[in-house]
């Protein structure tokens, strides 16, 4: 074929792919929340659905598809046309349900591309005021001494404070005892009351109690310190090397959107993120932005598949 022929018919097999892009969004833009209305995910929607829209020139409507575990709201992305009208934002359970779940209505990998990671989230390692351990050091130290004497609590099996406690265990080699709760407040309130004495804590929700004292940080699980607990070491800082848990948010559309399209929604999920409105919100939670576009982005979500999939096998974690 002559070279101008190629270029003629590359031309052509571009031109919808740019027209698409060109006119996209041609409608009102669904942002659906694999999440139930109230969550950390829903708000985060909400706080930039109308900067997104902005953006895009066109609504985009938040619609909360909730129930196992964001499954239920991913399958009907998957479903979605290819053209980006729908789109979803869900939680860092995304990356741990392919190894939680032995069948999902969709393949993770090959069902999404992933538009933009919008800001991580670390937990924070607290223990019971009048506990043993002041640092992390101690807390090691006393695992060690008894193996499987020292209990911490989690909002229930396969959720991200188990992951976290699981991955704890395995980077400071110690064993813990998990004690699953039905939700992250009944946790809490047993850790702050003694009953369980440790508790990997979302910052948002904790830093109330570590302020008035019902709460001891011993650690935060991100790579740099929150500025708002400028005093709480890094895990790494405590002497756990290579720990690093975050929970995050991120937008994803069904794979096969095109990549102008793509483009287009990273473009406008950046400008919402950079906003100062949405930046302190994020900073009110213990959070920081991400700003990974769709390359980034897709690095960051299979090396977070790839890390909970080991965590989960070594830690033979099942759901209820």
């Amino acid at each position: 074929m002559k070279t101008t022929h190629r270029i003629a018919l590359a031309a052509a097999l571009l031109a919808p792919a740019l027209a698409l892009a060109q006119s996209f969004p041609t409608k009102p833009v669904r942002l659906v929340v694999t999440y139930p209305p109230g969550g950390g995910a829903d708000l985060m929607a909400r706080l930039i659905a109308p900067k997104m829209g902005e953006a895009l020139g066109q609504t985009v409507v938040v619609e909360n598809k909730a129930g196992a575990s964001g499954q239920i709201g991913a399958g009907e992305v998957a479903r979605a046309a290819p053209d980006g009208h729908t789109i979803m934002l869900d939680a860092s359970s995304f990356a741990v349900n392919p190894s939680l779940y032995a069948k999902l209505p969709y393949d993770p990998a090959k069902a999404f591309a992933p538009v933009a990671v919008l800001a991580l989230y670390p937990n924070v390692l607290v223990v019971t005021p009048s506990y043993a351990a002041k640092d992390v050091k101690d807390l090691v130290g006393i695992a060690k001494g008894k193996p499987g004497s020292v209990a911490f609590a989690s909002s229930g099996n396969g959720s991200a404070q188990h992951l976290a406690g699981e991955l704890f265990k395995q980077r400071a080699g110690v064993d813990l005892t998990h004690v699953p709760y039905k939700g992250g407040g009944p946790a809490m309130n047993d850790v702050m009351g003694g009953q369980v004495p440790v508790f990997f804590a979302n910052v948002a929700s904790s830093l109330g109690h570590i302020k008035g004292g019902k709460l001891r940080p011993l650690a935060l699980t991100g790579a740099k310190r929150a500025s708002s607990l400028p005093d709480v070491p890094t895990m790494a800082e405590a002497g756990v090397p290579g720990y690093e848990v975050y929970e995050w948010n991120a937008i994803f559309a069904p794979a096969g959107t095109p990549a102008p399209v793509m483009a287009k929604l990273a473009q406008a999920v950046a400008k919402a993120m950079a906003s100062p409105e949405v930046k302190e919100r994020v900073a009110t939670l213990g959070g920081e932005i991400a700003g990974y576009g769709p390359k980034d982005a897709e690095k960051f979500v299979r090396e977070q598949t790839e890390l909970w999939g080991k965590v989960v096998k070594a830690g033979h974690i099942k759901v209820d």
